[in-house]
């Protein structure tokens, strides 16, 4: 039993590691895409101010999205989504949704939903995240 309950777990951080490499760069390309949305642009100095960051930790993880595909950035000019950026900035977004509406359905404060969704979002599995938005809908209809 003792071996069984080992080899769990060890995929159990396997699949947190994994998140945690992405998370970061999730993290961002949503904030430039909603950015984008409701200023009509995403600057370094924005992102910033909204990560409680220095401009220059932005502009080295922004040279990392670009290389990676993510968003497109010239010195002292906006900060663009690539198409798979905005995919992933999209995808992200639902998935914080999802999991802020079922916090909100089970009595979380709107305040604490919103932080804790932030990182709960990157860790939760699509099966998971299907149960969450079910029920969230589920206990909407009940109101």
């Amino acid at each position: 039993m003792y071996k069984k309950i080992r080899k769990m777990e060890a995929k159990s951080f396997i699949y947190t590691r994994k998140t945690h490499e992405t998370e970061n760069a999730e993290d961002y390309v949503e904030l430039i895409g909603d950015l984008i949305e409701s200023e009509g642009e995403a600057r370094v100095v924005d992102v910033a101010k909204h990560l409680g960051i220095s401009k220059a930790t932005v502009n080295q993880t922004i040279n990392r999205l670009t290389k990676k595909g993510l968003v497109i950035s010239k010195p002292y000019r906006s900060i663009h989504l690539t198409n798979i950026g905005k995919q992933i900035a999209r995808k992200t977004r639902e998935r914080h949704n999802i999991v802020y509406n079922f916090l909100i359905s089970i009595g979380v404060n709107k305040k604490i939903a919103e932080q804790e969704s932030e990182g709960i979002e990157h860790h939760v599995g699509e099966k998971t995240l299907s149960l969450f938005k079910k029920f969230a809908r589920k206990m909407e209809k009940k109101k």
